[in-house]
């Protein structure tokens, strides 16, 4: 368990400097340059998650269930996923009416994810590691909510920022919709089996 708390530490902690410190990400930026920056943010992020991706392997190996979730909850943490992988897509389609109005549409993805998977699994390790990563999702969109939208829509620390009065693309809107759905239903059915080892329909 030690690893998993290690490595949500370090990758959220590293995913958090803009949260809690502006001024503090700036001047290392101004100091070492964007480049720079950039690079050991990549390298402690790539850690972090190496971590998180051993320690909650590790912790499945003797899990400590907390509770045991109703049956019901599967179902709803199916349709949440569903949700976090359209949002998810929303982050990289322009145009589309998610972007648009969520304005960061993937922070609401990690949000939704972690929550259905919190209420479909009731290990320790499961309570640590999605509910440290909606937390996270948490505090960053309040934080990205309070930022001026910038010119050029993009992705800045993984988050989109849009200008809100841009018309929404209906065919940008489809195709989030097309992908997103077939991602998840693919992801469903056989990629979360290969990846993770966990059938989520054959519960």
């Amino acid at each position: 368990m030690g690893l998993l708390v290690a490595g949500l530490i370090v990758f959220l902690g590293v995913h958090l400097l803009r949260v809690l410190s502006e001024d503090q990400r700036s001047r290392l930026i101004q100091t070492y340059g964007p480049l720079a920056f950039k690079g050991a943010y990549s390298i402690v992020s790539v850690v972090g998650l190496i971590l998180i991706v051993a320690g909650y392997a590790a912790a499945r190996t003797d899990p400590v269930i907390l509770y045991t979730p109703p049956t019901g909850m599967a179902h709803a943490a199916s349709l949440l996923t569903l949700v976090a992988f359209v949002l998810l897509v929303a982050a990289y389609i322009p145009g589309n009416w998610f972007l648009l109005k969520l304005k960061h549409p993937m922070t609401l993805a990690v949000k939704t994810w972690a929550l259905g998977h919190l209420l479909a699994n009731g290990g320790l390790h499961d309570l640590l590691l999605f509910g440290g990563f909606l937390v996270w999702a948490i505090l960053v969109f309040r934080s990205a909510r309070k930022r001026p939208p910038v010119l050029n829509p993009g992705l800045a620390d993984g988050l989109p920022a849009v200008i809100a009065s841009k018309p929404s693309s209906l065919l940008g809107t489809l195709a989030t919709l097309g992908i997103g759905i077939g991602a998840w239903a693919w992801f469903a059915f056989q990629g979360h089996a290969l990846l993770i080892g966990v059938a989520p329909f054959a519960r």
